[in-house]
């Protein structure tokens, strides 16, 4: 208890303290009148770092010249980008890249890397021209389809092939002038051998560190939530934090293999990890079918994918997909014994994938249709869901349970109506043990029916509700048009199924989710005047729910267990020192000390 109250004080004093980290990227400009960076001779850079070149109008991004980055030391090519080549696939069938065959190989019931050399697949830095834009991620040696330059605003920011960078080195970047044409002036690229040049960090972040910070701006560990997540052992037996600072992360997030990993954001809605990726974009491998077999998933459509990999908590971000109307999730999750907590997911077809036991709570699901894909079993509380089509396409067999939701909203944009779930049957394929289980949810747009059509027995299918309630006038669901298949619960008769499907270890096969009482949000020190009202807020992740004692000094507040504390009317005796324990049956923390001061 003591190691993770430790851990715990850390993020605290990472939050509300000023940390002077050594910066890697001073801002000047270069003699193009542009800001670059890294900027010219930035010191201790992150081998994962993106390079930007930011205008005073917006560039326009050309189809010829390179991007060559040398390695100064022996002036090798370690990188080109060659912007001759397309990002990807644009369209359905079109000729795809030649993934390299067979990916993993098989070693004692795991798949494992047989080849886990960084950059193109064929481990070259110079991709032919005859193929698409081609990454590594996260050691899947297929490959990603990729935008090597994104230009957002003023600012190009140049996408490196992964993991070619290295600690203690120092580099020069060359750009042709074809590369980016300026809205105003003009740009003659970079050539000379000092025009652009940065050196990385001596050595990587403490093995024995459970704390990652990753930090856009270079003043991290990692500038990527990819280079921390590549940084982590596969299957590291100790939990991880990678703590992920404010800002837009556009890159697409891979891994595998993992495990004990917690990714927390700062702020939900002020971390952003958005692409736009999907199906067409990047295909699923030629060679590889699109199975449902645990332990494999060779989807490579989502912003955001975790692929066989348990304990995986992910906790107050954003994950967005960029595109629109296409099959293209923006959280992908393969693996067993995962939490998602205070996630907004942005999707659109299939905008969150959902295959193993997995909890969701206090999250925002946004899509197009079939906003909810996967095999389940999925346990849903406190959750909202917006769709403009059927909010699920469910697979699960008899083998385990589908996707249940407790006290969740169903909200369908535009003013639509749409159903809770399509047709179990999946191109020929019937899924007839498919299961939804709603227990005390709102909705608003549903259509009378609720359910979509149901072909062959439905003797298995179970698509339940309980206390289904409108969300505009709190009345009970006219549900006199209910698909015969579905069910009606009532609390008379089916208490004890009520009951079962309200326990997450129910539905997740015996697993009781267990969350450590975590600090999403904490308020800062108050300075008010005599009268005023002041009120201090937590805003806490636990799983069970926690509870909350509030201390003035060292003394208990008596009656103050809620996660807000409310001082009204305030006099001299009210200033002082404040602090909440925090607990559950995972265990315990003590907040920072707030400072009120009363004029």
């Amino acid at each position: 208890m003591k190691v993770k109250l430790s851990f715990i004080l850390i993020l605290v004093f990472l939050w509300h303290s000023h940390i002077d980290f050594i910066s890697a990227q001073p801002v000047i400009e270069s003699n193009n009148s542009v800001v670059l960076f890294p900027a010219n001779n930035a010191k201790n850079v992150n081998p994962d770092t993106h390079l930007e070149i930011t205008f005073s109008g917006k560039p326009v991004l050309g189809n010829k010249g390179q991007v060559r980055v040398y390695d100064m030391e022996n002036n090798l090519l370690v990188d080109l980008l060659d912007l001759s080549i397309a990002p990807g696939p644009t369209e359905r069938n079109m000729t795809h890249a030649p993934y390299t065959p067979v990916p993993y190989k098989y070693i004692s019931g795991n798949f494992t890397n047989a080849n886990t050399k960084p950059g193109t697949p064929s481990g070259l830095a110079e991709p032919t021209p005859d193929t698409f834009q081609l990454t590594i991620i996260g050691g899947f040696t297929d490959g990603f389809h990729f935008y090597p330059v994104i230009i957002r605003d003023n600012t190009a920011t140049i996408y490196l092939h992964h993991n070619l960078l290295e600690y203690n080195k120092t580099y020069r970047v060359e750009i042709d002038p074809e590369v980016l044409v300026p809205e105003q002036g003009s740009f003659s690229g970079i050539s000379r051998e000092d025009e652009w040049i940065f050196s990385t960090k001596p050595n990587p972040p403490s093995a024995e560190s459970s704390l990652l910070l990753v930090n856009g701006d270079g003043t991290g560990d990692f500038s990527t939530v990819q280079g921390a997540i590549d940084y982590i052992p596969d299957y590291h037996p100790e939990r991880i934090t990678i703590y992920i600072k404010n800002g837009v992360y556009e890159e697409i997030v891979y891994f595998r293999n993992k495990t004990n990993i917690t990714f927390l954001g700062e702020d939900r809605d002020k971390v952003v990890v958005q692409y736009a990726n999907r199906e067409v974009f990047n295909p699923h491998p030629s060679n590889i079918t699109t199975n449902e077999v645990k332990g494999t998933f060779p989807s490579r459509r989502a912003v955001f994918a975790v692929d066989n990999s348990s304990n995986i908590h992910l906790m107050n971000m954003t994950i967005r997909n960029l595109s629109e109307i296409a099959q293209a999730e923006g959280l992908l999750l393969n693996g067993e014994k995962n939490i998602v907590y205070n996630v907004h997911i942005v999707g659109s077809g299939d905008a969150l994938q959902s295959n193993g036991s997995a909890y969701y709570q206090n999250c925002k699901v946004d899509g197009w249709g079939d906003v909810i894909l996967g095999r389940g079993p999925a346990f849903f509380k406190d959750c909202q869901f917006t769709a403009k089509g059927p909010y699920m396409w469910i697979r699960n067999t008899e083998e385990n349970h589908g996707n249940v939701f407790i006290n969740c909203e169903f909200v369908t944009a535009e003013g639509k109506e749409t159903l809770l779930a399509r047709a179990p049957t999946n191109h020929g394929k019937n899924y007839p043990y498919s299961e939804a289980v709603l227990i005390n949810c709102k909705m608003q747009g549903i259509a009378p029916e609720g359910w979509g059509q149901i072909g062959g027995e439905t003797k298995d299918i179970r698509y339940w509700e309980y206390n289904s309630t409108n969300i505009s006038d709190g009345k009970p669901v006219d549900i006199s048009k209910r698909h015969p298949a579905s069910r009606q619960l009532s609390m008379q008769q089916d208490s004890a199924m009520i009951a079962k499907y309200s326990d997450p270890a129910f539905v997740l096969g015996g697993w009781t989710p267990l969350l450590f009482p975590t600090l999403l949000q904490q308020p800062g020190d108050e300075i008010a005047k005599k009268g005023d009202q002041v009120t201090l807020t937590f805003e806490v992740a636990a799983i069970p729910e926690a509870e909350f004692q509030w201390f003035k000094g060292d003394k208990m507040i008596p009656g103050e267990k809620g996660s807000t504390l409310i001082l009204e009317n305030v006099r001299g005796k009210d200033a002082g020192n404040y602090h909440v324990i925090v607990r559950n049956s995972a265990g315990s923390l003590q907040s920072r000390s707030i400072m009120v001061k009363v004029k």
